[in-house]
């Protein structure tokens, strides 16, 4: 029978593994679908801004109460899981807690420790859910979440919660079993949270035991592989990706907008029109701006991955908090949502990310004030999407609210944003 439960659990372990991978591969292949960007200078700042955003959470810790509550659940569930090598190793090998032998009273310490923190994300996202659910934070009850996305971070609570107290159970279930001497039940000690709970199942004969912790044992273990699977379709997803995001920011100063060399070229040809007639001749017409994903980076990808959907952003950003249509966080969700289109999509479709997904409304209520890119905690860049969708409503369609124009209809004719001649402009000091 044990030959059956082995060669079971290799299975679904192979199976999991399988269907992960598979959805990692997409995803990558969608992000890859952004064209090139290099992100590799200053390796030094990349490496710090990775260890104090993504491991140390930098930015959450501006609201300390949340930050100690999201740590918990974030160290804690990763701590945890390093008990699933076990998990992993009995479930191949046949065993039962197969490092407590080799680890003894170590073993001890490590378990007690991890039941520590299963209480404390336990704890730390029951509160998450009564802020979202009870509490109703404006942030979590913004339209921009209507349907799934607000589905999704409920069930991922309640998923972590439910896998937490199974962890627990079954610990609990085999220290009674080891107090009455069971097979293959080896002592270990008292676990430090456990160990006060066993008297609950003093009423249970030992199959039932036995039925109670192999019970608990599976359902943990094909809790966190159904989870694992979960991650990629979910806004969870950043518990992976804000590593990359965070290596890979731009650490450009914030407000420093990117220059295209082709603009730069064709504004001093402008200016001196006898550079152009000594001009290089190209055979390709240059591309200004995003109108899809395509045009995009694959960095902007990797953000719209990235994206928690916590709505920090949308919260600073002053043309959401005053009725505009923009939300940044929206930018992200739509943008992702549009990659995931084109990269389940055989052959080309005739929408686009603009006008689409985003609005020319959303684009233009943008006031630049990076408040959005100061306020992520994993270093997304909504800004950049909304500047290189701009860029290209205004170079390749000349679509501009008419007070824009004005304003490049003065730089040009008077290099300057204001309608005076180049003349006049020392008259104020009179």
């Amino acid at each position: 029978m044990q030959i059956v439960y082995q060669l079971l659990f290799l299975i679904v372990l192979v199976a999991a593994v399988w269907l992960f991978t598979h959805r990692v591969l997409a995803i990558r292949r969608n992000i890859l679908l952004g064209r090139d960007t290099d992100l590799t200078d200053q390796p030094a700042r990349r490496w710090k801004n990775l260890l104090l955003l993504a491991f140390g959470q930098k930015k959450m810790f501006r609201n300390p109460l949340v930050a100690v509550l999201h740590f918990f659940v974030y160290a804690g569930f990763i701590i945890i899981n390093i008990e699933i090598l076990e998990i992993i190793i009995d479930g191949l090998a046949g065993t039962h807690r197969i490092f407590a032998p080799v680890l003894g009273s170590l073993y001890l310490v490590l378990i007690g420790c991890f039941e520590i923190l299963a209480v404390l994300v336990a704890v730390s996202c029951a509160i998450f859910l009564v802020r979202r659910n009870i509490i109703k934070l404006k942030r979590f009850i913004s339209k921009d979440l209507d349907g799934w996305p607000r589905s999704d971070a409920n069930y991922i609570l309640l998923t972590e919660i439910v896998l937490m107290l199974l962890f627990l159970t079954m610990n609990t279930a085999d220290q009674a079993l080891q107090a009455r001497g069971a097979a293959h039940y080896l002592p270990t000690g008292d676990f430090w949270v456990t160990g006060h709970f066993v008297p609950l199942f003093s009423g249970l004969s030992d199959s039932a035991l036995i039925a109670v912790e192999r019970g608990a044992w599976w359902l943990h273990i094909l809790g966190v592989l159904a989870f694992l699977n979960y991650l990629p379709f979910s806004k969870h997803l950043h518990i992976i990706l804000a590593f990359p995001n965070a290596y890979y920011t731009d650490l450009r100063p914030k407000g420093k907008m990117e220059n295209m060399p082709a603009i730069q070229q064709e504004v001093l040809y402008a200016m001196q029109p006898e550079l152009a007639a000594n001009a290089p001749a190209s055979d390709t017409v240059p591309k200004f701006g995003a109108k899809d994903i395509q045009d995009l980076t694959w960095k902007n990808l990797l953000d719209a991955y990235a994206c928690t959907e916590c709505g920090r952003c949308s919260a600073a950003c002053p043309a959401t908090q005053t009725g505009k249509a923009l939300s940044p966080r929206l930018i992200m969700m739509k943008t992702r949502d549009r990659a995931e289109e084109v990269g389940r999509s055989k052959t080309p479709d005739t929408k686009s990310l603009l006008r689409d997904y985003i609005t020319e409304e959303e684009l233009r209520a943008c006031t630049t004030c990076n408040a959005c890119v100061e306020e992520c905690p994993v270093s997304i860049n909504p800004l950049h999407i909304i500047l290189q969708m701009r860029r290209h409503l205004v170079m390749e369609e000349s679509s501009a609210p008419q007070e824009w124009n004005m304003m490049f209809s003065n730089i040009e004719n008077n290099m300057a944003p204001w309608k005076f001649s180049p003349d006049d402009r020392d008259a104020w000091a009179q």
